[in-house]
């Protein structure tokens, strides 16, 4: 047994998909959740510019006694987490892994379309998990404007839609069976993914395959939280500006949420 809660981290509410799969999945356990607001978003950025700000937040977690990593964002996946399994002593998760083994498991005609930030296709980490499995065939599209409106609370309407045959509709025409949502932010806007992409697409959110992986690795160490220990207390942190994420978090998190609080140089604020 272990009590410690799961440390996670994205740069905004994107993360907050893992967050809410963590909580539906394992039930019993706490987690910490920082979006990094102040940096927000990671995906137009460089992967050096990611890789620091993923460490200082990863460092904060751990000096809070975290006892697993969860890096609930795919951009910082790319940049970071080699560095992260040689940096820390507790088990890091991440979240292109688990989508992309599940989407090879589904896709019949092998052929698999990925969206996600211009940092994470340019960073060919899909295509590299991918290329192992044979005559599976990759079609990627960056989608930065999904990260855009997901953090501004536009989920559905006209422009969600028209932003999404923008993006979708090449992979569309390619004739793709499965499509990986390859941030965190876009299951957030799987209604409106899956109507433009039709029902014969597959979608594949890499929020729940990584909640799937998080608790296989705490079964394998038996790290669950003791079940007689008292009801999970989560707390929600952001690095920067946080009325907005407290908006977008009640809507996405509910009663689990609580007080959303500001934390610089180790101290919290309201």
């Amino acid at each position: 047994m272990n009590n410690a809660p799961i440390g996670i981290f994205d740069s905004g509410v994107g993360g907050l998909t893992v967050a809410r799969a963590v909580i539906d999945q394992l039930p019993n356990e706490e987690i910490i959740y920082i979006g990094d607001t102040k940096h927000v978003p990671y995906g137009t950025k460089s992967l050096d510019q990611v890789r620091a700000y993923a460490l200082e937040v990863m460092d904060e977690l751990v000096s809070r006694g975290v006892k697993m990593l969860v890096i609930a964002c795919n951009t910082a996946s790319s940049a970071v987490l080699h560095d992260a399994r040689h940096r820390y002593q507790i088990p890091v998760v991440e979240v292109i892994g688990p989508a992309a083994r599940a989407a090879a498991a589904i896709s019949r005609n092998k052929k698999v379309g990925v969206i996600a930030t211009p940092a994470t296709v340019r960073s060919r980490a899909y295509e590299d998990v991918l290329s192992v499995v044979p005559g599976l065939t990759v079609f990627q599209q960056a989608c930065p404007r999904f990260v855009e409106l997901v953090e501004s609370g536009v989920t559905s309407g006209e422009d969600a839609i028209q932003t999404a045959h923008e993006y979708l509709d090449p992979i569309k025409e390619q004739g793709v069976d499965t499509l990986v949502l390859g941030c965190t932010h876009y299951p957030h806007l799987q209604g409106v993914i899956s109507y433009v992409m039709g029902p014969e697409v597959a979608l594949v959110s890499s929020s729940d395959e990584t909640a799937k992986d998080i608790y296989t690795s705490l079964a394998r160490t038996d790290s669950f939280r003791d079940p007689q220990a008292p009801p999970p207390v989560h707390q929600f942190l952001t690095t920067g500006p946080n009325d907005a994420f407290s908006r977008l978090a009640t809507r996405f998190i509910g009663p689990a949420l609580g007080e959303v609080k500001t934390i610089e140089n180790g101290k919290e604020t309201a």
